[in-house]
């Protein structure tokens, strides 16, 4: 062999050696420290594959939207996308949901959860993945939020042998009032789980921000219906009958009060009446009316003197008018949500890691939102942090809110949701791993 060729054969030795080094090191999550790990996710999650199929999957969600506890179809797809990845699940769990299980199979765990019912409202926006289903809406990016889970999924599933330690992926029925997250806990399938997180979508926040807070974020909430009772009659002869009507209407007002002249001014409270049924004619006086609404505080004392304070004031309104009234708290179907309360180590968590993947720059303080999330039943038993994702498109209008019929979701958010997820899992069990190396779990095993 010449000079020149031995030479030759010796430079593309060395380049393909290189190249493999360069491939293995790419490949790994923590070649480059932990903070690489979020905008490493965030490549990924970007694919023009990777995306594509998170669209095709979030609009099959969209066209077919069901009520909690109703979630059979999209339980059913979530089912059929893990078992495509090779992820292991248990299902039913709190009558439709899925729980997910990717990493070792034992200790630590923490957990990613994500909410999939749909609103009973009908959708005004007219495009081609418009909801097929009358009445039922995703009206709240729940179908976003299942699917950035199911994207969290493929990535760790992508690197599972990186991972020390489980993560359980929490595909939940029946948020919107139904409390699916209470039944999840009651259902014991997070009980050695060590931190929890939960994301949700805003048109608040631009595209590529982040949003949360330490401490109290969502107010604790809780429903209320009341029948007022009196006795119809012509509406020409008022004198002969009892106006509920009439009755109602100064209940409403005396509401108003609780929150205007008993709360303390810092001690953020609402009492809103957003439903009144009564009467069907012009010239009739009803037999009852029925109005209902929400209360909502950031202290379980606020709460329950808010929630005393209803019932006082529509039943003894009620009688100064010569009216019966009955209150009902709806706690079966409705069950009250406690206040949403971030962990103050998993804040700084989550601050750490959206930094590394977004820059600090993209992370904005949030003030307490009277809004309130059954999240809240996964924070009274763990450690848990719920955060903001935006989507807002600054080169378009405004998007509608969140629970209007003409609310949208851009989904130029979904690797943005699926990377965050996947960070906060992956980086929480390596630090836990690098902070406790020689600790013992108990139970540690699935």
């Amino acid at each position: 062999m010449s000079f020149c060729k031995w030479v030759s054969f010796v430079l593309i030795i060395h380049f393909l050696n290189s190249s493999q080094i360069s491939s293995s090191s790419s490949s790994s999550l923590t070649s480059n420290g932990f903070s690489q790990i979020p905008p490493k996710f965030l490549t990924l999650a970007k694919r023009d594959d990777f995306f594509d199929w998170m669209v095709g999957i979030r609009r099959r969600i969209h066209e077919n939207p069901e009520l909690g506890y109703e979630e059979v179809e999209t339980s059913r797809l979530v089912r059929t996308e893990l078992e495509k990845m090779g992820v292991s699940y248990k299902y039913p769990v709190a009558v439709t949901g899925v729980i997910g299980y990717v990493g070792t199979g034992q200790a630590p765990f923490v957990a990613l959860r994500a909410d999939m019912d749909a609103l009973a409202m009908q959708e005004m926006v007219e495009w081609e993945h418009k909801s097929k289903v009358p009445g039922k809406m995703h009206a709240c990016g729940h179908d976003a939020h299942t699917t950035m889970l199911l994207g969290a999924a493929k990535l760790l599933k992508e690197h599972q042998d990186e991972l020390q330690g489980t993560v359980i992926l929490v595909f939940q029925p029946a948020e919107e009032g139904g409390g699916g997250a209470k039944k999840i806990v009651e259902a014991g399938v997070l009980k050695e789980v060590s931190a929890i997180f939960g994301l949700h979508v805003t048109n608040q926040l631009s595209l590529g921000q982040v949003s949360s807070r330490e401490g109290p974020l969502l107010a604790g909430s809780g429903f209320f219906e009341a029948k007022i009772s009196g006795k119809g009659g012509h509406a020409a002869l008022p004198q002969h009958a009892i106006d509920p009507i009439l009755a109602a209407s100064n209940v409403i007002v005396s509401l108003q009060h609780l929150v205007s002249r008993e709360a303390d001014p810092l001690d953020s409270q609402v009492v809103t009446v957003a439903k009144f049924e009564g009467g069907g004619a012009f010239n009739v006086i009803p037999d009852s009316v029925t109005i209902g609404g929400t209360f909502r505080a950031f202290s379980t004392k606020s709460f329950t003197q808010l929630k005393k304070r209803i019932e006082q004031v529509i039943t003894r309104q009620a009688s100064v008018h010569m009216c019966n009234a009955t209150v009902d708290f709806l706690k079966e179907e409705k069950p009250f949500f406690p206040p949403t309360v971030n962990d103050k180590d998993l804040h700084m968590f989550f601050k750490n890691v959206s930094g590394d993947m977004l820059g600090t720059q993209n992370y904005v303080e949030m003030q307490p939102l009277m809004g309130s999330e059954d999240f809240s039943f996964y924070q009274e038993a763990m450690p848990g942090h719920f955060s903001f994702v935006g989507m807002q498109n600054e080169a378009h209008s405004p998007m509608a809110s969140p629970h209007s019929p003409y609310f949208e979701v851009n989904e130029d958010l979904l690797p943005y949701g699926a990377s965050l997820h996947a960070s906060m899992a992956t980086r929480y069990l390596l630090d836990l791993k690098t902070s406790s190396p020689n600790k013992s779990y108990q139970k540690d095993e699935l």
